[in-house]
């Protein structure tokens, strides 16, 4: 599996990106998707997506301009749920995902960021900045 970051117009301060890049090894240990990412922080929305979106060929697409790292990287892991669930679980998509898929992604990736902040607690000050 690969795993490619893309930080579109400086829209995450590059002082983030190694810190982002241990959540997304984080996510991985923790649900492993099987095919190859795409991951791409953007300066603003793309299409109708809000503050996340992913996409059938693994581009999973996270806003991350005017927004404090904990919430992009909640965003994130939402997202990455959604991908785990339909590329490892087989599940099928329904509109905006929907249903049980999007009552899934938000309480896991809510308990995948607070183990994440509590195995990083010096780094704290990062989240909220």
């Amino acid at each position: 599996m690969e795993i490619n970051v893309i930080y579109l117009k400086s829209c995450v301060k590059s002082n983030k990106h190694k810190y982002i890049n241990e959540f997304i090894k984080f996510l991985n240990s923790q649900y492993p998707i099987k095919k190859v990412i795409t991951i791409h922080f953007l300066p603003k929305r793309v299409g109708m997506m809000t503050t996340g979106s992913r996409n059938q060929v693994g581009d999973i697409k996270v806003l991350a301009k005017g927004r404090i790292l904990r919430d992009i990287l909640r965003t994130l892991a939402h997202e990455w749920i959604h991908e785990y669930q339909l590329d490892v679980m087989g599940r099928e998509i329904g509109p905006d995902i929907g249903g049980i898929n999007e009552d899934e992604a938000n309480s896991i990736a809510g308990k995948l960021l607070k183990i994440f902040e509590k195995m990083h607690p010096h780094k704290e000050y990062m989240m909220y900045e």
